[in-house]
């Protein structure tokens, strides 16, 4: 296995490797963020690797380089100008994370990459099999990470991943594929009909879902 950063270049490639060949369609169809494209999600993704080494001190300084929806709306304002054909070369120019996304070992790039494709992939019904070797450091990244904080919207609970060695917490067990539990970590409710166990319904509240 590679460094983290290899792995989130490889994250990337993939997520290249799927947009590229998109209709208008499918860039214009909404994500699972509220309010956003596809379009708009590929675009956060890569758009803090577009700032100079300067432009991402002033961010820092001034606080627009915290995460958050407001930072992360204004980003996409600043580069609404930048067509589809731009995003795709912007992404391909960027395989390897740089900036603020190569924070934390380029763990930033690859749990935000990891969500975020899956944010696409779901409403436009194109499943994928994440390696294991990619989503096992996510997974625990998602933990602590800012803004997931997964291990807040996991408490009171046991996750268990059921198609991989990992698991994470106390309580009553919630069991799902890792993929549905790294987005219920990352606060998506689309992903608790696949997830099981007596620990489902506290999860559920944790996360503002309604248990059917």
């Amino acid at each position: 296995m590679g460094s983290v950063a290899d792995l989130a270049t490889e994250e990337r490639r993939s997520l290249l490797e799927l947009v590229e060949g998109f209709t208008a369609e499918q860039w214009s169809a909404p994500s699972l963020c509220d309010g956003w494209s596809v379009r708009d999600v590929v675009l956060h993704h890569i758009g803090y690797d577009l700032l100079t080494g300067r432009e991402t001190v002033q961010r820092m300084v001034t606080g627009r380089a915290s995460p958050g929806s407001d930072s992360n709306d204004a980003r996409l304002a600043e580069l609404s100008g930048m067509t589809t054909s731009d995003v795709v070369e912007a992404l391909r120019e960027h395989i390897r994370p740089a900036g603020l996304t190569a924070g934390f070992g380029c763990r930033i790039s690859l749990l935000d990459g990891m969500i975020h494709q899956q944010d696409i992939r779901r409403p436009l019904r194109l499943p994928r099999t994440i390696p294991a070797e990619r989503i096992r450091p996510a997974l625990n990244f998602a933990l602590w990470a800012p803004p997931v904080r997964g291990a807040v919207r996991g408490r009171g609970v046991r996750l268990v991943a059921d198609d991989l060695d990992w698991s994470f917490g106390r309580g009553p067990e919630v069991r799902g594929t890792a993929e549905a539990l790294l987005l219920a970590m990352g606060g998506r409710t689309v992903v608790l009909d696949e997830l099981a166990g007596p620990g489902r319904g506290r999860l559920a509240r944790n996360l503002g879902g309604l248990t059917p």
